[in-house]
């Protein structure tokens, strides 16, 4: 009983996590399902949407300000990826790679710039934590409130939030260049062949998903309290797992653009219900990264399994009638 009160107790903390990282988990849909690239920036930028907005708002910049000077450090991060691809003709996954390799030093010395600034060159150059108090600075979301009954409750505004990021990638996806990013994505050869600049659609859909995972990146700074240079480590592992668990659950269902980006959205959520059920039971937290692991291929394998055992019997046994 007390097991069960503790852990019901959780879920609207693992619902305010799920809503923030359904955020990254869009942008990482958009890559992997729209544009077909296996894109690893997202664990830097990440964490550069978080540095980002965490060092403004403890500079006395608005939130909102700072929210979307987090979301261009975001595009100007996936930008630098799409131009490593496309124009330097590195793969992507190694261009990624790269991107996440030098936004790790970058970070640092971001979240160390107003010391610097205050301090000049007696203060350190880098610093690994930055952190954020509701007290001191005018945050949009906190952990603190999520179990209040009031316009302060978090899950509030990142319900909003969701909600008009689907509605603006909805209506971006309809329009021709978002059609034509979706059709470089399911076929580039043909896209090519029909005129479109597919180099030019591959750049922009990186940036604008790495503008979504900073986006993410800075609600979880100020969620949690703090932006450190870690907090994007496997983010792209657990966005994945947030897509994939929407896609096996809700695939059938949610046939609509709108609605499989909602599912990304439910996938992170139920992703850290999970979690939250496993910490409640037992499990080190430092056991996460194996059980994140586990959960992605565990969703991979069922659809493989399925298409290839189940769907083979259902038609040998319509052979046989």
């Amino acid at each position: 009983m007390d097991f069960l009160l503790s852990f019901v107790k959780s879920l609207p903390g693992a619902f305010g996590q799920g809503l923030a990282w359904g955020l990254m988990a869009i942008g990482v849909y958009l890559t992997y399902k729209i544009l077909d690239l296996a894109d690893l920036t997202v664990d830097g930028s990440l964490a550069t949407g978080g540095a980002v907005c965490a060092l403004l708002i403890t500079m006395g910049y608005n939130p909102w300000l700072a929210l979307a000077a987090a979301i261009l450090a975001g595009m100007a991060a996936g930008f630098i990826t799409g131009f490593l691809h496309t124009v330097c003709g590195i793969p992507a996954i190694l261009s990624g790679i790269l991107t996440q390799l030098a936004l790790y030093s970058l970070n640092l010395r971001i979240m160390a710039l107003e010391d610097v600034l205050k301090m000049g060159e007696a203060a350190a150059k880098t610093k690994a934590t930055l952190a954020l108090n509701v007290d001191r600075n005018p945050l949009l979301v906190s952990s603190r409130f999520i179990r209040e009954l009031s316009a302060r409750n978090p899950l509030l505004l990142l319900t909003i939030i969701v909600a008009v990021v689907i509605g603006l990638m909805y209506w971006f996806f309809g329009t021709e260049l978002g059609c034509s990013i979706r059709a470089t994505g399911a076929n580039a050869g043909m896209a090519r062949a029909q005129g479109i600049n597919t180099n030019k659609n591959k750049v922009l859909g990186l940036v604008v998903s790495n503008g979504l995972v900073a986006l993410s990146g800075a609600l979880l700074a100020q969620y949690s309290g703090s932006a450190t240079i870690d907090m994007g480590r496997g983010a792209i592992v657990i966005g994945l797992a947030a897509v994939i668990i929407g896609e096996v659950l809700l695939d059938k269902l949610f046939r609509n653009f709108a609605l499989k980006l909602l599912a990304s959205v439910i996938g992170a959520i139920i992703y850290y219900v999970v979690i939250t059920l496993v910490l409640r039971l037992g499990l080190e937290s430092t056991d996460l990264k194996l059980l994140t692991a586990l959960v992605v291929a565990i969703f991979l394998t069922v659809p493989y399994w399925k298409e290839r055992y189940f769907t083979k019997t259902k038609k040998e046994v319509k052979t046989d009638a």
